[in-house]
């Protein structure tokens, strides 16, 4: 029996899901897209007819919806005959869009941590303050719930896993490098939400070292990495959702998070937050209105969906995992390389959407298939990767391998 899939959310993230659960819907069945704003969805709904990503005739239809409301997000899961929820809406609505699905039986995938909207960088580890919390309501309604299945998290979850299983006896240390090397013609923007992506920068910069969290502040310790086709970017050590994760299955090694930063972003961010701007608390102004410092910024800053057209470069994002093999020192740097153009000209979105949105797709289909349907609460390092690592190889997204700093070929067959 196929099982229909419910994407909720409708920005550059979710037109990607939506294309790519259109290419695969002969493995799935009738496809569903909600959001707060119902023309976005019919947008995105009808860039997918567009594009002819349909593989068979068949359903893929837009709805309103505010995934906060738990009641209305379990009523469209029984509408529309959901057996798989992917969650690609703010991450403020994780929690309620969860439950919505414990209540109705619904497979739920998620691309990234929680988070209330009052508060910023809370109490490590961050699944620990909400997702993991629900493990045993997961389990007790049987359903499968996996987190974090974006590309960080998810991808290089699956990279350090994969690090584990094949190349390494002993993990020392996983070092996760994001960077992207695309122009988009703008003066300044965000690749996402950039509320979100503010967000994840203003508060304390956690890395799991000497088997303790330790804390430094943004921009505060960088590092030059030289990458395959991008070559030398500068990067900073920044917290980020995978390494809470990653520090419970790998606690006698080091995690740390690298992002790349341009000069520019380090400036305007640096001005922003020092003149109060990325304040996520209610502010009255001289007029008496209430205002949110960081939504206006978000209000005044392009909308990430629209930097796609004129995007181009790529991006390279991995795991340099140092350890042992046969007593000896060892490394191994698992990654991908996916070019911004290319990405627009199959799903109509930018890069950094692009690898974000086709794993969720890839964990539906191995959740369809059976593969991944464990019937509990998982983060992705939990599941075997060859089969997630495959998959995403022949959807767009394929991983390579460098052992000892030479490249070899990627044995992921399972």
């Amino acid at each position: 029996m196929k099982s229909n899939v419910l994407i909720i959310g409708a920005g550059g993230v979710a037109q990607v899901v939506a294309h790519k659960c259109a290419q695969n819907n002969d493995r799935f069945g009738d496809l569903h897209i909600a959001s707060r704003t119902v023309s976005k969805c019919e947008a995105i709904v009808q860039s997918v007819r567009d594009k002819g990503a349909m593989k068979q005739d068949g359903v893929f239809q837009p709805h309103q919806l505010d995934a906060t409301d738990v009641a209305a997000t379990a009523a469209l899961i029984e509408k529309t005959g959901a057996k798989i929820v992917i969650n690609v809406g703010s991450a403020f609505v994780n929690m309620p869009v969860l439950s919505a699905c414990i209540q109705t039986g619904a497979a739920y995938i998620d691309t990234a941590i929680h988070e209330d909207p009052l508060k910023i960088c809370e109490t490590p580890p961050w699944y620990g303050n909400y997702e993991w919390k629900r493990r045993d309501e997961v389990e007790k309604a049987g359903i499968t719930a996996i987190l974090g299945a974006g590309f960080d998290p998810g991808v290089v979850n699956a990279y350090a896993r994969l690090a584990e299983d094949e190349y390494l006896d002993e993990i020392t240390s996983i070092d996760i490098v994001d960077v992207n090397a695309g122009t988009h013609g703008k003066w300044f923007a965000t690749n996402f939400d950039p509320e979100i992506n503010f967000r994840e920068f203003t508060g304390v910069v956690y890395s799991w070292q000497n088997g303790a969290w330790q804390t430094n502040q943004m921009f505060e310790i960088p590092r030059e990495w030289d990458l395959p086709v991008v070559g030398k970017r500068p990067t900073y050590m920044t917290g980020h959702d995978e390494i809470h994760s990653l520090s419970a299955r790998y606690p006698q090694a080091d995690v740390r998070f690298w992002m790349g930063f341009g000069e520019r972003y380090v400036q305007v961010f640096t001005v922003l937050k020092n003149l109060g701007l990325l304040s996520e608390q209610p502010i009255e102004t001289a007029e008496g209105q209430q205002v949110v410092p960081l939504k206006v910024v978000k209000a005044c800053l392009p909308d990430p969906a629209s930097l796609a057209p004129e995007y181009e470069g790529n991006t390279c994002i991995g795991d340099l995992v140092k350890g042992k093999r046969d007593g000896k020192d060892a490394e191994v740097f698992i990654y991908n390389v996916a070019d911004h153009k290319v990405a627009y000209e199959e799903v109509g979105s930018q890069g950094i959407s692009y690898t974000a949105g086709v794993p969720p797709v890839a964990a539906a289909l191995l959740i369809a298939d059976g593969t991944w349907d464990v019937k509990k609460m998982v983060n992705v390092e939990d599941l075997p990767p060859k089969p997630f690592l495959e998959l995403l190889g022949k959807m767009g997204l394929p991983t390579q391998v460098k052992v000892n700093g030479e490249e070899v070929a990627a044995d992921l067959a399972a």
